[in-house]
């Protein structure tokens, strides 16, 4: 008989086929309305076919769930329920290629808290930037809320999110805008209620090693082999049957594991084989920061702890509990954007042995890094997010670097909203459990003291639950509209060097432009003695004031640089060829600095001699245009956003494009005529002087500003 997989109830032809790891049992009886159907023994396994069981039917092993249940329709105390694992994609999976990561959490990503909710929302994701959903632990967990991470259900999504093919359907639905989505696993404990596995095999936990949420799970001693296949087997099945596009390991330091074999290099190998030859991004916690399961256990890339800690001491001055062997300064900021983890075996104070491992010869892409996770927004007085608690330039400036730096960026749920709702730990348990939760958690929080832990929320509240959901209603769009400007800047360009220039102003140095981050206040350099500035350098973009003369640094701010083009006078600076210009925020615009394209009234008729252009080589696709002028006919066409093939956001109405350098332009969202004509002024974004400008800008023009 084939199965897909080696244990739990599977649909086979006439009926269902039960397979259960069971190794402490005498024996064992799947029962069906109250009906038992004996299994056999095969070796540490019971198995047995039922004849008539179909999608749908409710089961239990004796009086347990089924321990890779495929879904708990009334929670994990219950019966399980017999799934179909076949289902109608209409996408493909999306490979994950310069990863844009953003965590979230199904219960308060939306007022509903359910899959087919969440779906609603992805196109805002993917119209700000993020490529890559990683979404916090779904498995089936006891109570009506909760983080996910104490499920006790490994092969089932949480029935307060939705069925099984809900999930699906979000899989699907996040591909369908070009989305990979991963899903976060917990390999490193079970939850402390409604799991039943020690009833089935007494070998799925040992007392050799310490777990600080539960007994610790046996992964490398006697009778370990069916414990390792259940998380193993799990993880392909996620990859498999809900076609996603990678996972993320919770805190591997506690999968313990001595092994020749150690069970994250098992679980990457069988999540890859489930694949069946497409890529998957496997992600791994990991709080020592050891290397080797990107160098020896098949995982692509870790969390970066070190990097939001030194920005937390940077933004709010609090070094205490795990901030303390942190200053939060530029050389921090340097070391790491050029050798990743800061803690490469230094000794470190707040445990009191050596910490991390060298990382300096892995690929930066490898190390993901945030501002913001559930831990650290939870781990504050009142789970309130850095952005409320902080300096806003400062939070502006880290977040550019997050965002344009060479590692992987990671963005919480509601952060490119500039969310006002607190992201605060819940948990439901039944009572007794639930205050003593609740203790653990006061006395975890007793680490900082700057909480009064008398006055943090009490997990088992609902209150505590809906506080945390995200308010869409309050969408700050000054805050997507910065994400989204920084995540459209974004590109692989290699790291050349980065130094600190003064005590709060370094810079990184890429292939083709400079970013400056200034924690301080104003700095002018006189002299400009550092090597990795030297070139022809215009500003192009500020997070704060703008550059108003080179090498004057504006306070609390980060600063775009990008090379000069060759032959351009310096005193009629342009933004480089491979920029948009989001003219809503510039309102001196040199006009020599576009490239501008013209398209015929009928837009599919546009052609080479269509072309129109002011500086550069020919245009013969407006694709390649800066700037895409059309005339009257083809402004229905125009919303602000699109037009033809050109760059996302390139559309503007031009009325008498001629020879006298006035132009009067009109916006396809029906902003109010713009002049276009040559005088003396500034440019407002690189605060450079130049002699073409745009005089006069409506502020609700809908150009993007960004990389192609």
């Amino acid at each position: 008989m084939q199965r897909r997989y080696p244990i739990g109830a599977e649909l086979v032809d006439g009926g269902v086929h039960f397979r259960v790891w069971a190794p402490s049992r005498d024996a064992l009886a799947v029962v069906i309305d109250g009906r038992e159907i004996p299994l056999a023994r095969d070796g540490e396994y019971f198995e047995g076919f039922v004849d008539g069981a179909r999608a749908g039917t409710l089961y239990r092993f004796g009086e347990l769930p089924d321990p890779a249940s495929r879904f708990q329709p009334e929670g994990p105390h219950g019966p399980s329920m017999v799934i179909d694992p076949r289902y109608a994609w209409r996408h493909e999976a999306v490979e994950i290629r310069d990863p844009i990561v953003y965590e979230m959490h199904i219960g308060t990503f939306t007022a509903e808290g359910t899959f087919r909710a969440a779906i609603e929302k992805l196109p805002l994701l993917r119209d700000v930037g993020v490529t890559v959903l990683e979404v916090m632990p779904v498995s089936e967990f006891p109570g009506r809320f909760g983080w996910g991470y104490d499920g006790v259900d490994l092969w089932a999504p949480t029935r307060l999110y939705g069925r099984p093919d809900d999930f699906r359907a979000f899989v699907d639905a996040a591909h369908g805008l070009g989305l990979s989505v991963i899903l976060d696993v917990v390999y490193n404990h079970f939850g402390p209620d409604g799991c039943y596995l020690g009833q089935f095999a007494k070998s799925y936990f040992t007392t050799k090693y310490e777990n600080e949420w539960g007994e610790a799970i046996n992964y490398d001693g006697p009778g370990s082999a069916g414990v390792r296949e259940l998380v193993s087997e799990n993880a392909a099945y996620w990859i498999d049957e809900f076609r996603l596009d990678g996972l993320r390991l919770d805190a591997t330091q506690s999968i313990i594991d001595n092994s020749g074999d150690h069970v994250i290099a098992l679980i990457a190998r069988r999540a890859r084989e489930a694949a069946r030859g497409r890529s998957i991004w496997i992600v791994a916690e990991n709080e020592p920061q050891d290397v080797r399961l990107i160098e020896e256990y098949g995982v692509d890339a870790l969390w970066n702890d070190d990097w939001h800690h030194a920005a937390m001491v940077a933004l709010t001055g609090r070094r205490e509990a795990y901030y303390t062997d942190y200053l939060g300064t530029a050389n921090e900021f340097v070391a790491m954007a050029k050798s990743n983890f800061l803690y490469q075996g230094q000794w470190y104070s707040w445990q009191q042995h050596h910490r991390g491992t060298p990382s300096g010869g892995i690929a930066p892409r490898r190390f993901v890094c945030y501002l913001q996770n559930h831990d650290q927004v939870a781990n504050s007085a009142r789970g309130e997010r850095i952005h409320r608690i902080a300096r806003a330039g400062d939070v502006r400036a880290l977040t550019a670097l997050l965002l344009l730096g060479p590692q992987t960026p990671l963005l919480f749920q509601g952060q490119e909203l500039g969310a006002s709702s607190p992201f605060l730990y819940f948990a439901d348990h039944k009572p007794e459990l639930a205050e003593a939760v609740a203790k653990g958690r006061r006395e975890f929080l007793t680490q900082f003291p700057s909480i009064d832990t008398a006055k943090t929320a009490a997990p088992q509240a609902i209150e505590t639950f809906l506080a945390s959901k995200l308010d869409w209603s309050q969408r700050d769009e000054d805050a997507v509209a910065f994400h989204r400007e920084l995540l459209s800047m974004r590109r692989e360009e290699r790291l050349i060097d980065a130094a600190v220039i003064r005590d709060a102003l370094f810079v990184l140095r890429f292939e083709s432009r400079l970013l400056l981050v200034n924690l301080g206040e104003v700095i002018e350099l006189d002299p400009v003695d550092e090597p990795l500035l030297a070139g022809d350098w215009t500003p192009v973009w500020s997070s704060g004031e703008a550059m108003t003369a080179l090498w004057k640094i504006p306070g609390h701010a980060a600063i775009v640089c990008s090379v000069r083009p060759a032959g351009e006078d310096a005193g009629a600076p342009s933004l480089p060829p491979d920029w948009l210009l989001r003219i809503a925020e510039v309102e001196l615009l040199p006009r020599d600095a576009l490239r501008i394209a013209r398209v015929p009234a009928r837009a599919e008729e546009a052609q080479q001699s269509d072309a129109d252009v002011i500086r550069g080589e020919p245009l013969h696709e407006p694709a390649r245009a800066d700037v895409v002028f059309a005339d009257d006919e083809v402004a229905p066409l125009l919303d602000g956003q699109h037009l033809l093939d050109a760059p996302e956001g390139a559309a503007a109405l031009v009325e008498d494009f001629a020879a006298d350098e006035q132009l009067d332009v009109h916006f396809a969202n029906g902003s109010l005529p713009t002049t276009w004509s040559r005088s003396h002024s500034s440019h407002a974004r690189s605060g450079c002087s130049s002699t073409s400008t745009v005089t006069s800008m409506s502020t609700f023009v809908t150009f993007d500003h960004g990389m192609r």
